[in-house]
């Protein structure tokens, strides 16, 4: 029999059409990719020097972090008050983040996490860093750049826990987040879209706007409390009045910048979800994310990571709304098919920032090596 030729065409379209993709990718994004590689270098030359990579590292994750976590305590917010001025939404969560870290740092003796990193494997100020751990946080900002909903808990703590039961913690407690978020997120939906949803149509009342604001205002506080940690694991865990002043005006004005950009390209995973830019659908995602922090915050002062807790929100929402709103829909498989697709999609990123996170943490930490090396 004769054997049937490969069709070169095909494969040299294929290569040409990836080659072209690859280059329209650099083309566009050529100024981050510069600005990636310039970080990239100065992280290799100042890893020597304690206190200019204390600082540096901390610059790095206080806008990495808040660059894409920003999706969950500030998205919705951001997206039902796109017509507004930026810098007044600016002001007002620039302010409310003030206050409460000066409550942490007034209340508990200079530490602006809440006691966050006081648990065993975190409560330690780094005394040196390695070339990994100042590179982390430009993962993190890769990784926002192409939208990806990372936990920052996972990528910025783990490189810095010298204890492998600290990180076994932070992941129990991070995934017990999501499986609560999902529940409680489908049994709120279902219900709203049942029973009250004739309340949710038309043109949403004067008070919601008060009510949005007040809500996304208490969900910024308590993300605040929960996350703050990431950012000031590079930091003393007491700081003084001169290194408060540091950490509180950068990342004030790094929130200037950010609402600017009007949250940024990672924006799009808030912007994709149904009904997020409507106030009443925002009021209730950031009601409902607020009591959840608010109970794993008094359940322990392990962190967690918050973006387990958003995703797993968001998933719930859309699979409560697919299977209510549209429970008599000609096309009610379509949804669901559409809620369970934005759900994996959302896990699936978020679970190759953990992953990612383990190996580094595995390669920087020596302690963390030795306790998986004496499991196996």
């Amino acid at each position: 029999m004769k054997q049937k030729k490969l069709d070169q065409n095909i494969n040299q379209d294929k290569l040409s059409r990836t080659a072209y993709a690859l280059f329209d990718f650099t083309k566009s994004e050529r100024p981050f990719l510069i600005t990636i590689c310039i970080l990239i270098s100065i992280a290799g030359l100042i890893t020597p020097y304690h206190y200019a990579a204390m600082w540096f590292g901390f610059a790095l994750a206080a806008y990495s972090a808040i660059a894409n976590d920003s999706i969950q305590t500030i998205g919705t917010f951001i997206a039902s008050n796109s017509k507004r001025p930026w810098y007044l939404l600016w002001l007002f969560m620039g302010l409310i983040f003030v206050g409460t870290v000066t409550y942490s740092w007034m209340t508990y003796g200079g530490d602006v996490s809440y006691e966050r990193l006081s648990v065993p494997g975190l409560e330690k100020a780094p005394e040196s860093f390695v070339f990994l751990q100042l590179a982390a946080p430009i993962v993190l900002l890769i990784m926002t750049r192409f939208r990806m909903p990372v936990s920052t808990t996972f990528l910025l703590l783990n490189v810095f826990t010298y204890k492998a039961g600290t990180i076994v913690d932070v992941m129990t407690k991070s995934f017990l987040g999501y499986l609560l978020a999902f529940v409680l997120a489908m049994v709120v939906w279902f219900v709203l879209e049942r029973f009250v949803k004739n309340y949710l149509k038309g043109k949403p009342a004067p008070y919601w706007i008060y009510l949005q604001w007040i809500t996304s205002g208490l969900l910024w506080a308590v993300w605040i409390m929960q996350d703050a940690a990431n950012i000031a694991v590079f930091l003393p865990r007491q700081l003084n009045l001169y290194e408060f002043l540091a950490y509180t005006g950068f990342i004030f004005f790094g929130l200037g910048f950010l609402f600017y950009l009007k949250g940024d390209k990672i924006q799009d995973i808030v912007n994709e979800k149904s009904n997020v830019t409507d106030v009443r659908a925002a009021t209730i995602v950031d009601l409902v994310y607020s009591v959840i922090l608010v109970y794993f915050k008094m359940y322990s002062k392990v962190p967690m990571s918050t973006t387990w807790v958003f995703i797993g929100l968001l998933a719930g929402r859309e699979l409560a709304i697919a299977l209510g709103k549209h429970s008599k829909s000609t096309n009610r498989k379509a949804w669901i098919y559409r809620a369970f697709r934005l759900g994996r999609k959302d896990v699936f990123k978020a679970l190759f920032g953990l992953i990612v996170s383990l190996i580094l943490a595995i390669i920087i930490n020596e302690g963390v090596r030795k306790e998986i090396i004496d499991l196996f």
